[in-house]
């Protein structure tokens, strides 16, 4: 049994996420850990909120609450909508906790102490019409590199150039639009990467396997321009973690906080320690520290590309700078963006499908395995409701949904509501069950290196099978002649719905419910032997017909959909 701890990029506290947030970090991730769970492994699946620095404030700010209240609100929102795409997390933490505060400012110690922070006066950019300091996300002007319009004082989403505020054109605050900026003095805490740089460098080196996403990110910022670069993680804020040497106080730095890129990914480590709170976990220790038993620990983190720098650079320089036994991740699996319908999604002009709107239409299955078998991994991809159409009504409705009804209601007819008895498999079941096993094969091996895509792929070639199976058999033919090799058909058949039950619910989990369910089935391991298992169900034991697995999304719905959601 392998043991393995998988964390998803923690979505931001300010609101409901969209489709593109969830199939980039929270959803692949819980394929990922539904599977290894069900091969029989260990599992600690964490997630989070995202609660501090200036977008929650103004998020608060507007929606006249105060910051604790909101974020209390919001995590709760978030939680239950996670819930509603079945995220089957072991804990779903908060950045905000008072295990995350000591973390952060145990981390700040240590580096402090191996004088990994240097304290520096600079000069940050305050807008006069706010009467705030603007944290470097909510500066946008024009990319000095390639002219991009909109990007930001920390890096230009087009490009990927690091950048500082002061070296965008036309800066505006985001916060209100206003040109009237200054830059004024302030003394902060830096924390010095570049002096890490050989050291991530060959760390990075040493994961041949990571994709390439991933490393090409990584190692662009490694030497982009002058190479990696200090950064700042404190900021002149009311909310967040106050900065402080452990239990300590920092002089110099009263009244400022950590920067929320510093804490939030010290919270997967809070996180485990949350969960053993919570009374759900003994010993998060094994998990997080090599010293204490976390040297055989498996950890997959998975996000989208814009987080890849801090997870492959500034989250590694704090663990590795330490100085301390704390488990670094093994594989980072990055995702690009899901486009929506010819251009972006837009919470401010109501474009794109968000979470709880998903929720509202349809059930979770039918977003989850869109979303999976159009994963942005090799390049951005694209929602349309077109496709979503046609890939519901065909993957799901006519080929798992079609097999499942047409074997259970034919044997109804027949048979009644058992597992019939009789007959022998022929070459033509021998043949089947040697093309299931390959495709198995194969589905296990895209599973295990996490390539989503292919094992969607894999597995809707799997349920095809049953399908082409029935196509070749004609049991309703073969009823008529020979009802003993008809029922041995019909028996293959329902193996197959076991075997397809199990096989799909890391994908569709409630439809794998539903299909064991039916069979009066539950809690079934992974088959190790596909022969054993297509013939493994006991003759003459009892199913249900199921209700309709999946139905068809009609033209009308299509349309209204598509309008509804166009942010016009």
């Amino acid at each position: 049994m392998k043991r393995h701890l998988i964390t998803s990029a923690i979505p931001y506290i300010n609101g409901v996420k969209h489709l593109g947030n969830l199939v980039g970090s929270q959803l692949p991730a819980d394929l990922f850990a539904r599977y290894q769970r069900a091969k029989g492994n260990e599992v600690l699946f964490l997630c989070a909120t995202d609660e501090h620095g200036t977008p929650a404030e103004l998020a608060a700010d507007k929606a006249s609450k105060p910051i604790t209240e909101y974020c209390d609100e919001m995590h709760t929102l978030q939680r239950e909508l996670a819930k509603g795409f079945r995220l089957s997390f072991d804990h779903f933490g908060r950045s905000s906790s008072q295990q995350n505060h000591r973390l952060t400012q145990h981390f700040a110690e240590k580096l402090s102490q191996r004088g990994l922070i240097k304290e520096i006066t600079e000069t940050q950019v305050f807008s006069n019409q706010d009467q705030r300091f603007l944290p470097d996300r909510y500066i946008e002007g024009t990319c000095p590199n390639c002219g991009f319009e909109e990007a930001r004082g920390d890096q230009c989403d087009n490009c990927t150039k690091q950048l500082q505020p002061n070296e965008l054109l036309n800066p505006r605050s985001t916060v209100s639009g206003s040109t009237d900026l200054e830059e004024r003095e302030t003394k902060h805490l830096h924390l010095r990467q570049s002096l890490m740089r050989k050291e991530l460098e060959s760390w990075i080196d040493s994961k041949s396997n990571w994709p390439i996403l991933t490393t090409s990110i990584a190692k662009k910022w490694l030497n982009d321009g002058d190479g990696l670069q200090d950064r700042g993680i404190t900021r002149d804020l009311n909310w967040g973690i106050p900065v402080k040497k452990g239990k300590a106080d920092w002089p110099g730095m009263e009244g400022k906080v950590f920067y929320v890129w510093f804490d939030a990914p010290i919270e997967y480590i809070a996180c485990a320690e949350e969960w053993v709170d919570a009374g759900k976990g003994e010993d998060w220790h094994r998990w997080w520290m090599t010293d204490k038993g976390a040297d055989d620990v498996i950890y997959t983190q998975f996000m989208g590309k814009d987080n890849v720098p801090f997870h492959t650079l500034s989250f590694p320089a704090t663990i590795l700078g330490s100085g301390e036994p704390w488990k670094l991740v093994d594989y980072i699996k990055s995702f690009n963006y899901l486009n929506y319908d010819g251009g972006q999604f837009s919470t401010s002009r109501n474009r794109g499908v968000f979470m709880d709107q998903a929720l509202e239409i349809l059930p979770a299955d039918y977003w989850r395995w869109w979303l999976f078998s159009h994963a942005p991994e090799s390049s951005d991809s694209e929602f349309t409701w077109e496709n979503f159409q046609q890939t519901v009504n065909k993957d799901l409705a006519d080929v798992l949904g079609n097999f499942v009804s047409r074997v259970t209601k034919f044997c109804r007819s027949k048979f009644g509501e058992i597992i019939p008895t009789g007959g022998v498999w022929s070459q033509a079941e021998q043949n089947l069950v040697t093309e299931i096993e390959k495709r198995v094969t194969d589905y296990e091996y895209f599973m295990e290196n996490k390539e989503v895509r292919k094992s969607a792929n894999e597995l809707r070639a799997i349920w095809a099978c049953g399908n082409e199976y029935l196509q070749l058999a004609e049991p309703w033919s073969t009823f008529k002649s020979d009802p003993d090799t008809a029922a041995m058909q019909i028996r293959l058949s329902f193996n197959l719905i076991k075997m397809y039950g199990i096989l799909s619910a890391p994908f569709i989990p409630d439809a794998s419910d539903k299909i064991l369910k039916a069979l009066n089935l539950s809690n079934l391991l992974w088959p190790d032997n596909i022969r054993e298992a297509l013939d493994s169900l006991p003759e003459n034991g009892c199913f249900e017909v199921p209700e309709v697995m999946f139905r068809k999304i009609t033209d009308e719905e299509r349309e209204t959909w598509k309008e509804q959601f166009s942010g016009n």
